[in-house]
């Protein structure tokens, strides 16, 4: 049988919770579905979980770690679902959220990509499962740490939608790769993710371009996942510099002409400022790390010959990513 879903999951280092979320599957989705789990080269036996465990699965194991999207894409090929959904592997999908998110997706084909509502281990709302898209503004909320001092404003903290707890459905800058459902006909379209992100910022990017051709991103509060955030990250200053460059490709991608140069200033004052306050304060957050490493985001993620869909240089960090 035809399955109707692609499930698709990138594991790294996610070994526990992988069990969790493929153990979750059949409660979360009565549809007919298949799940393809990409290993990013694990350190731990997260391939062997999958093997062992989930032997329906279809696991793929590249040779080394190909970041995030790019492992996506590899996924997206090999399905044959009508839609792709994608998973975090410390994510547990509650019964019937997965039905919830494509029932969702159908009776809006005009949103291109919806996505769901996450709440952290303890039960509270986890606000990641979307975003606004960035703009000069929240760029500037940023570098002068508006965005900081009042965390969820809807004004002074765009990108973060204010304090609304994503518990009605509505239209939304970004869904996040966390919990995703894309037609697949859509995501053809648009050619997946842009594989110069490593990690973060592929959603946006496909998000901003979806937008462009008239699609409007959405979430549903019915289709709720328990996301472990951070499950699976990186160290906090190694994220931080990825989420930085990720931000700085963004803005030279995405951002009015005019603004692109402005954009890239106000994300090197907004570290700046954050790496004094660090040192100052001594809370150690990654920002002193991260300005120091600036090098290495400031020039953003190259792309191959201006082309989407292609990998960057073999020096990015060996790191997996988690939404």
């Amino acid at each position: 049988m035809t399955p109707d879903a692609s499930i698709i999951i990138v594991a790294y280092r996610s070994e526990d919770w992988l069990r969790r979320s493929l153990g979750a599957l059949p409660e979360a989705c009565r549809r007919p579905y298949e799940v393809i789990v990409v290993d990013n080269d694990s350190p731990d036996d997260s391939a062997g979980v999958v093997r062992r465990e989930f032997p329906d699965a279809v696991l793929l194991e590249p040779a080394h770690n190909l970041g995030f999207a790019r492992a996506v894409n590899l996924a997206a090929r090999r399905a044959r679902g009508r839609w792709l959904v994608l998973l975090n592997p410390d994510t547990e999908a509650h019964p019937g959220s997965l039905d919830a998110l494509l029932d969702h997706a159908e009776a809006y084909p005009d949103a291109g990509v919806v996505g769901g509502r996450t709440l952290d281990e303890h039960g509270c709302v986890d606000p990641s499962s979307c975003w606004g898209v960035p703009s000069t503004w929240s760029t500037f909320c940023f570098a002068t740490l508006l965005s900081t001092a009042f965390p969820r404003h809807r004004v002074l903290d765009p990108e973060s939608l204010g304090r609304w707890e994503r518990d009605d459905s509505r239209e939304v800058g970004v869904v996040t790769g966390c919990l995703a459902a894309v037609r697949r006909d859509v995501w053809e379209r648009l050619g997946g993710f842009d594989e110069r992100f490593w990690m973060y910022g592929e959603d946006a990017d496909l998000a901003v371009r979806m937008r462009a051709v008239g699609y409007r991103p959405r979430i549903t509060p019915d289709a709720v996942v328990t996301h472990a955030v951070g499950a699976s990250s990186s160290s906090r200053a190694s994220k931080r510099v990825q989420v930085m460059r990720s931000k700085v490709t963004l803005a030279r991608l995405h951002a009015p002409r005019w603004s692109r140069d402005v954009r890239v200033g106000l994300l090197v004052v907004g570290v700046a400022l954050r790496a004094v306050l660090g040192r100052v304060s001594g809370r150690g957050d990654g920002w002193e790390e991260a300005w120091r490493r600036r090098g290495e985001w400031l020039p953003g993620y190259p792309a191959v010959d201006g082309q989407p869909g292609r990998v960057g240089p073999p020096d990015l960090p060996e790191e997996g990513r988690h939404g």
